[in-house]
Formats: structure tokens, C-alpha cells, sequence
């Protein structure tokens, strides 16, 4: 960083998940007096149909600088290269023009190693926010790939630690801050009451349910090396859910490939079917996501808030096919099939057993200014830091 001035610290949020994930540390960010935040939006996060997040953001207090449309239509494997290689050309420009001194990328998706590559191509030091995970499809080649590319790793458990120094990264420059995400969700333990306006406020479709009695949520995303399943995978959930008749919010599925079958058999089930006892939301902002955790009986699908939020906050969760095989667990997860009949049964199963006892497998609620700390004071000199 060049003296007698203020350390520029570019944030690239791609989606919705990436911002619940984030945002405890640009919250601590804008607090210093030693860095200018900079933030970019990119891909699914400016999508009205994938959760837009844009609004949400900006009604937060921070600014965007810089805004990259880059998501190729279609939610295949073929868009999803696309989307990879549009990103890369515009964040590569966003970065050009903005000039930071270390750019932030989080987790595992397509849009974060387009990050990872635009920054290092231009010999600016990265930042990677949970690296060294498992999750047992093709989001490990890509946080594996990123972790090689980056600098500096800010790791959300002493596992994940290890096995980014395992990689052969230097312990170092290898710190373990916990998730930021688990910062809004011991806020939210504090804070649990559900709003009396939480369907007017976010919309959707569906009944309006009286969310004081027992209730689940639902978020089933398609697995990117089964994209032709999913389909068939998230109607076996739709039959489970259905056959409980437990009142219900289903969250609508990310941009991976694969989500056009995932929405298309939501659509169809629902012409199909009276589902008098669900509602179907686009999206939610984070504080509201985890009250709505700490009130739910369980939550049911393949979100990575199962295996992270739900750990702390102790909801049941029962977690469907491969897609967080291999992440670390707390005691809180069933894992079954894609077969309405064994997530029926784990679901009664957890609706039965009731809350758990808060793991801090994946923090304690105090990451944010633990990487805001990191990123403002780290050393960046390995490689000719901006222009």
C-alpha cells in the first residue's frame, strides 16, 4: 500500500449467500479510518428473478462502485462457462478502473474464481474468504483453485486451516476468523421475533401462514455435476413436503446450472397441486433469513445455512444429496437421498427431537471484525499491489 493514504479494500459480491457472508465485515471496514471500502456487485446478486441484492445493499448504508452483468442465460453448464468468462472480462475492468490495493473474494462460485483470476492477472494481492472447505462437487475444484491464487487466507473453521496449509499455503498468511454469517446469527438469537409483515414485505407466492405455530423452511439448490437431475431431485422433496402438510417457506434456488429444471418443477408441482400450506419466497435480507432460522422446527434441502447458520442457532436440519458432502458438520444434521420417503422420516425425526445445542463449529460471532482487521493491516507487498 502506498503511504499517506487510506488502504483500498474491494469487496466482490456475487450473490445473495455472499453478502449474508460478508456484510459483519463491511460493516467493520467502514468503521476504520485506515481503509476505503469499495464494493462490486456481480452476476445473480443484481438479478430480480435470483434474489437481487442491490437495493438491500445500498439500504445497509454502503455504496457500490462498480456494477458487472454478467450472468449468460440458460442456468446450464454451458452458461455457466460463459457467465465464468464474462465475469472475468468485466470484473477484470471493474478492478482496472477502481485500482484497489487488495481485492476480497468469497467462497466457491463460478464468479469468485473470475475474481480470483481477474485480480492476480493484474498483480493485485486476494483475499479469500472460506477456503479449505468440502462440499462434494464441483464448487471444491473451484475454492481449491482460488486458494491457490490467493494471498491471504481468512478461513471460517480450524479445519478448513488446516487443509489450506495442507495445500502447501504458509500458515501465516492462513488465519482462522471464523463465518461472518455467524455473526448476523447470534444477532438474530438475540433478536428472534418474526415481523407480523413478513409477507407483505417480501412477496412471493403462496398462503399466508401463522409462522407462531411449527414450521419449516426449504432451500434446494441444483448440484452442478447432477444439473440433468434436478428435476427429479427437488420433486422428491416437493412429495415429502407435500405428504407433512407442516406449514412451509421455500426459498427459490440459486443460478447454477440446473436451476431451470429446479424451477420448473416447483412451477409445475404448484399448478399440480393445492399447496394451501406453503409460500414461496425470492429472497430475504439476512437478519430476517436467520429469525426465520431460530423460529423454524427444521430446515429441509442442501443450503450450506443448514450446515453453517443452523449449527449455531442449534435448527434441526436434514440435508438432501451431495451437495455439502464432506463439510463439516455439527450435531444438528440428518443426511438422506433424494427420496421422499427418507426425507419425510427425517424430517419427523427432527421435528420430534427439537432444538440442538449451538455449535461454533464455524465461528462465534465475531468474524467480521476479525477480517476487517486482517484486510486493513495484512501484509500485500507479495506482488506490485494496484497501479
Amino acid at each position: 500500500m502506498r503511504l499517506g493514504r487510506k488502504r483500498k479494500v474491494c469487496v466482490v459480491i456475487t450473490a445473495r449467500p455472499s453478502y449474508a457472508r460478508i456484510r459483519s465485515a463491511l460493516e467493520a471496514l467502514r468503521e476504520r479510518d485506515d481503509v476505503e471500502l469499495q464494493i462490486v456487485l456481480v452476476a445473480s446478486a443484481l438479478l430480480e428473478r435470483y434474489g437481487r441484492i442491490e437495493e438491500v445493499v445500498e439500504r445497509d448504508g454502503f455504496r457500490v462502485d462498480w456494477r458487472v452483468s454478467s450472468i449468460f442465460e440458460g442456468e446450464n453448464l454451458l452458461s455457466a462457462a460463459k457467465s465464468t468468462g464474462i465475469g472475468l472480462l468485466e470484473t477484470a475492468t471493474a478492478l482496472s478502473n477502481l485500482n484497489p490495493d487488495i481485492v476480497v473474494t468469497i467462497a466457491d462460485r463460478f464468479e469468485t474464481i473470475a475474481t480470483a483470476i481477474a485480480a492476480c492477472y493484474q498483480n493485485i494481492p486476494l483475499a479469500h474468504i472460506q477456503g479449505g472447505e468440502i462440499s462434494g462437487n464441483i464448487d471444491d475444484r473451484v475454492r481449491h483453485a482460488v486458494t491457490k491464487l490467493a494471498d491471504i487466507h481468512l478461513v471460517a473453521s480450524k479445519g478448513a486451516g488446516a487443509r489450506v496449509i495442507s495445500m502447501g499455503e504458509s500458515p501465516e498468511r492462513v488465519l482462522v476468523t471464523g463465518c461472518p454469517s455467524i455473526d448476523i446469527s447470534q444477532k438474530a438469537v438475540s433478536d428472534a421475533r418474526l415481523q407480523d409483515d413478513l409477507f407483505s414485505r417480501f412477496g412471493g407466492v403462496g398462503a399466508t401462514l401463522d409462522l407462531s405455530q411449527k414450521f419449516i423452511v426449504v432451500m434446494q439448490h441444483p448440484v452442478t455435476t447432477e444439473h440433468d437431475h434436478g428435476f427429479d431431485h427437488v420433486t422428491e422433496t416437493l412429495h415429502a413436503v407435500r405428504d407433512l402438510q407442516v406449514p412451509t417457506l421455500w426459498f427459490w434456488p440459486n443460478v447454477d446450472a440446473g436451476s431451470d429444471r429446479t424451477a420448473k418443477a416447483i412451477r409445475m408441482f404448484r399448478e399440480q397441486h393445492p399447496l394451501k400450506f406453503m409460500h414461496f419466497f425470492r429472497n430475504m435480507p439476512p437478519e430476517d433469513f436467520n429469525r426465520l432460522l431460530v423460529g423454524a422446527s427444521a430446515i429441509v434441502g442442501n443450503s450450506s445455512a443448514a450446515i453453517r447458520e443452523c449449527a449455531y442457532l442449534g435448527t434441526p436440519a436434514v440435508n438432501i444429496g451431495s451437495r455439502q458432502s464432506g463439510r463439516e458438520r455439527g450435531p444438528n444434521v440428518i443426511d438422506v437421498d433424494y427420496d421422499r420417503g427418507a426425507i419425510g422420516e427425517a424430517v419427523r425425526t427432527q421435528l420430534a427431537h427439537g432444538r440442538y445445542a449451538s455449535s461454533t463449529i464455524y465461528g462465534d460471532g465475531k468474524a467480521g471484525p476479525r477480517i476487517a482487521e486482517a484486510l486493513a493491516t495484512c501484509q500485500v507487498d507479495l506482488k506490485t499491489p494496484g497501479k
